[in-house]
């Protein structure tokens, strides 16, 4: 085992000290080649999404498409996999469903290990039917809890929206839509049209969500 010494005195290997966290944390985080991860992306057939779907996927993973790094390959290619698995899957309605438009929001406060940013869950159901669901990491820093969720719930409440009027070509008609969230600070903050301390910093493009509570088109629900 004493070879090392002549490499280093060689100066092929160069040996540098850092902590055991360290280790493990590049163990897991080193870089891959970006040309690799660039091809997958593009295999991804991106000319076929719509401008909105390819906007998040490009936000998302600008970040990391840099730099990515083997937990980002296989990532994507469990994405692959998904994609490949239920490509002709569908969703079946009888003709007497009850059409309700129904959505939940939740927040991971602080969740991310690298930039402490929390991350924003929605999933919004037609009838007893999953047809679109969504986490995503918060652009802002939350500083407490009630702020991470009523991020989540403004988020969950544009989609709602979306969704609302694009089911109106379908002659549906939503109104007094429920929106379930399992903190009551978040709720009362939607409900609260005066801005104070806790809500001032919070990004205005948030605060529409108490538009729609007011006009009725968004009921707030607390649920455990």
């Amino acid at each position: 085992h004493h070879f090392i010494r002549d490499q280093v005195e060689k100066g092929v290997v160069e040996l540098y000290f850092v902590t055991t966290d360290y280790q493990l944390t590049d163990i897991f985080s080193k870089a891959l080649p970006r040309e690799r991860f660039e091809f997958l992306l593009s295999r991804l057939g991106m000319e076929s999404m719509s401008s909105e779907t390819l906007k998040r996927l490009q936000e998302e993973e600008g970040e990391y498409q840099a730099s990515p790094t083997k937990n980002h390959i296989e990532a994507l290619k469990r994405f692959f996999r998904y994609l490949r698995g239920t490509i002709n899957w569908g969703l079946w309605y009888l003709k007497d469903t009850a059409m309700a438009l129904t959505a939940y929001a939740d927040a991971d406060h602080a969740g991310c290990q690298d930039t402490q940013r929390s991350t924003s869950g929605s999933a919004q159901f037609l009838g007893d039917k999953l047809v679109s669901w969504s986490s995503k990491k918060q652009k802002s820093t939350a500083i407490s809890t009630t702020e991470a969720e009523y991020i989540a719930m403004s988020e969950c409440c544009a989609q709602i929206l979306w969704m609302r009027s694009q089911l109106t070509d379908y002659d549906f008609v939503f109104s007094n839509i429920p929106l379930y969230c399992d903190n009551r600070s978040a709720i009362a903050l939607c409900c609260n049209n005066v801005q104070h301390s806790r809500s001032k910093h919070i990004d205005i493009r948030h605060h529409f969500i108490r538009d729609q509570v007011e006009k009725g088109v968004v009921e707030l629900y607390f649920v455990t």
